[in-house]
């Protein structure tokens, strides 16, 4: 713990969403959301104005749909969040060599390895420079938290959001810390969290309180011991630049153990999509899936399988964890559900939540458009375009297969100049043509095989600014 706030904490607002927002005038202060838009889709991220809806990260694109309608729903750009990502860690590097990157949109920053700041006044500074830099070099704003320590710096940066800087002085953590939710606590899950809400433990100071022994008593010598640390202030974890993921996984605790073996196979098949998400969202794929199974007696198992190459597909994570399910006895309840990737590699696609068999397809019949692209469920164009009514699909639309047009892609017209797709059916797809700094355009519609409309980069967000970052 240090005596002087200098890790800080960094976390774009809404950062697929917001990135959206600002390269397409016309999403501008409407709900956007952002994920997987075919029928087992998920969202990745959701804009501010969706999430007053209700919409948030995680949740099945169905019942996002459900809740915010109206909502603009695009498929992620991942070449083009990756290129926002490095001019902010950019940025983050001229603070301080020890750099630890958690996402494409979130860091650690040791301000002491860098020696610019001294005292909370001088990190503070920092803080907010970073910030402008931020919006001058992007266009996106971010949030910042300043604290003595990792833990705490996140803790400040999500209260700091939308936009904003918290900073906790070094020796108010457990003040701080004492109300809030056990949740709050890095490790602290939902099964945990219901663990411990059982033995009457629902706050930090309960646990406190507790003392050392009954949280190991509870909860085994390392995470025991781990968390009574943290309940009292205590992490000493240091930045680490260049911070490898070693694996991805997600899990469910049932309040009730789950004997159906269908139902159980469909828990699995949902946590694999959500893992493909969180591995995706980090910029990986990877090459061994891993299925975890509770059982009602608490024993557990593991069980794993390595692909032959890495991979970011959901259809092929769902696969490998059902064979793996198959070689499980789930006889007598599951209690927990988990499923993980490891042997991590580098993100290799572009596109989040993509159909295999949409994928296949696109690729076959046209490179040079988005795999695994679908047009939206209902085949309306977002915003105030015209609707494209009819099914989706190439028996829907034969003449479309040789073209599929994903809501949110770049493109550029021969006469038109670059827009982005607002939807697709029918064999016609459906085109506003803007750019970040323009007011709201025009929309139009063509052919799915106009010749003159093809795929494209995406557009900078700051028209001279894409390349270079300010000096100091």
């Amino acid at each position: 713990m240090r005596a002087v706030p200098t890790i800080l904490h960094l976390d774009m607002d809404a950062f697929f969403a917001a990135a959206e927002q600002a390269a397409k005038p016309s999403l501008r202060g409407k709900p956007v959301v952002v994920g997987g838009l075919g029928p087992r889709g998920v969202v990745a991220t959701a804009s501010y104005e969706a999430r007053r809806l209700g919409v948030h990260s995680a949740m099945p694109m169905g019942q996002a749909r459900r809740l915010a309608p109206n909502a603009a729903y695009l498929v992620p750009r991942f070449s083009f969040y990756r290129s926002i990502s490095e001019q902010v860690m950019e940025l983050l590097g001229r603070l301080s060599p020890l750099v630890e990157p958690l996402s494409l949109d979130e860091a650690f920053v040791d301000l002491e390895a860098g020696g610019v700041a001294e005292d909370s006044a001088g990190a503070r500074a920092v803080g907010e420079r970073l910030r402008a830099d931020i919006l001058a070099t992007t266009g996106l704003t971010g949030s910042v938290g300043l604290a003595g320590s990792k833990m705490i710096a996140k803790i400040a940066s999500e209260e700091a959001k939308p936009d904003g800087l918290v900073l906790i002085e070094p020796g108010t953590e457990r003040q701080l810390l004492g109300p809030r939710s056990v949740r709050i606590l890095p490790g602290v899950g939902p099964a945990t969290g219901e663990h411990l809400r059982r033995a009457g433990m629902t706050t930090v100071a309960d646990l406190a309180e507790a003392g050392e022994d009954e949280l190991v008593r509870l909860l085994g010598r390392a995470h025991g011991g781990s968390l009574f640390r943290m309940a009292q202030g205590y992490d000493d974890r240091a930045v680490v630049a260049e911070r490898d993921a070693k694996s991805v996984s997600v899990e469910d605790t049932f309040d009730v153990d789950l004997h159906d073996r269908v139902r159980i196979r469909v828990e699995v098949e949902r946590l694999a999509e959500r893992c493909v998400g969180r591995l995706r969202a980090s910029g990986h794929s990877g090459r061994t899936i891993v299925l975890k199974v509770r059982r009602f007696d608490f024993s557990t198992l593991t069980r794993s399988e390595t692909l032959r190459g890495p991979t970011d597909d959901p259809m092929v994570v769902r696969e490998a964890a059902g064979r793996l399910l198959e070689a499980v006895d789930t006889t007598g309840g599951v209690r927990l559900l988990g499923v993980g990737v490891s042997g991590l590699a580098d993100y290799t696609q572009e596109d989040l939540f993509a159909q295999a068999e949409a994928a296949e397809a696109a690729e076959a019949a046209a490179a040079a458009v988005v795999a695994g692209a679908a047009v939206t469920g209902s085949g309306e164009a977002v915003g105030d375009a015209v609707a494209l009514p009819g099914a989706e699909g190439p028996e829907a639309a034969p003449e479309a297969v040789e073209r599929r047009w994903a809501p949110g892609l770049d493109v550029r017209h021969a006469e038109y100049g670059p827009g982005w797709v607002q939807g697709s059916g029918v064999g016609r797809v459906t085109v506003r043509f803007e750019e970040p700094w323009t007011v709201p355009g025009r929309v139009r519609t063509f052919p799915v095989d106009d010749p003159e409309l093809e795929p494209s980069e995406p557009v900078p967000l700051v028209r001279g600014a894409a390349q270079t970052a300010p000096e100091r």
